[in-house]
């Protein structure tokens, strides 16, 4: 603990206080989740990169959606691993910020790209005789690097604001990685203004994406609706439902930990959630897209059997 007047310059996280022998679960049940969690985005990575099938601006998004999951869960899982490995775990007030910086980037810029793959489907669905014209392939790097120059300002601003804060009441941090909740409890200069840039900018980032993708979504059921064929709706839908599972599931978890009122209250309640959205979204995400989508399965089945046919 740091004494009063001093400055903290490293953090000791405290992660998961349970048991010698909870713990060592934990460590092989995230484990396993982190090994799955790299195979299942890789895999779909070098599946849209090797079929042509998949050369269109729906998979490239989507490639970059799994990128942006092997990123944000290997900035938070590898020190997850080593805090129930060793109890506790010491990092330094650079490693702490660096940690928070990429963290910060890479979930602001899956907001905007969630953002962006849901404009890409109202085009598809709504103006598909031009989506080949819309989506040109110099216009999906335009939106896929303004997600990437968004995510990088929130975080730049963000990062600058949170450790620009001088911390001395503890260096104890009761998380399990360098999360703006569990740091502002240790703050003992004012923060009532930065906590307002930040909360702004947290407010921004997903009150942007999120009526980009509900007015995208509003158009796609009109659209759909409009469709007096049975089979055309399902299959109008189908393409549409996993990109709506993936958004419901990040943004509910975001919208819980950052713009409910009691931030940083219920660290408890705050770690169970920050598991969901950094462990088990990026798991999950390469199954929704590949379970709900017939074109990848058939790719996936044929990939395995030449696999196997090579052995």
């Amino acid at each position: 603990m740091a004494e009063n007047g001093s400055l903290v310059t490293e953090f000791i996280l405290l992660g998961f206080q349970v048991q010698a022998e909870l713990q060592m679960g934990l460590f092989f049940v995230f484990l396993v989740l982190y090994l799955i969690t790299m195979v299942g985005n890789l895999g779909m990575i070098v599946l849209i990169q090797s079929d042509s099938r998949f050369q269109t601006p729906m998979y490239f998004f989507l490639s970059h959606l799994s990128f942006l999951d092997i990123c944000y869960s290997s900035v938070i899982v590898p020190q997850l691993l080593e805090t129930l490995d060793t109890d506790k775990m010491v990092i330094t007030f650079e490693r702490c910020a660096t940690q928070f910086f990429f963290f910060t980037l890479c979930a602001s810029a899956e907001c905007f790209l969630l953002a962006v793959m849901a404009y890409d489907r109202y085009v598809a669905v709504c103006n598909p005789l031009l989506y080949a014209t819309a989506m040109t392939p110099q216009t999906r790097l335009g939106l896929v690097a303004g997600a990437y120059a968004g995510g990088m300002f929130n975080s730049v601003v963000r990062t600058g604001c949170t450790f620009s804060i001088s911390f001395c009441k503890s260096n104890q941090v009761d998380f399990f990685f360098c999360d703006l909740p569990p740091l502002m409890k240790l703050a003992c200069s004012e923060t009532r203004l930065r906590e307002q840039v930040i909360y702004f900018l947290a407010f921004s980032v997903i009150t942007t994406s999120v009526s980009v993708i509900l007015i995208s979504y509003l158009f796609i059921i009109r659209a759909i609706l409009k469709i007096h064929a049975i089979g055309g709706k399902a299959k109008t839908f189908s393409t549409c439902a996993s990109h709506m599972t993936a958004v419901a599931l990040f943004f509910g978890t975001l919208i819980f930990i950052y713009l409910k009122g009691n931030m940083g209250k219920s660290l408890e309640k705050d770690k169970i959630v920050s598991v969901f959205y950094t462990v088990l979204i990026p798991m999950l995400n390469p199954m929704i897209y590949s379970l709900r989508n017939k074109e990848v399965k058939e790719a996936l089945k044929k990939a395995l059997d030449r696999m196997r046919v090579s052995k």
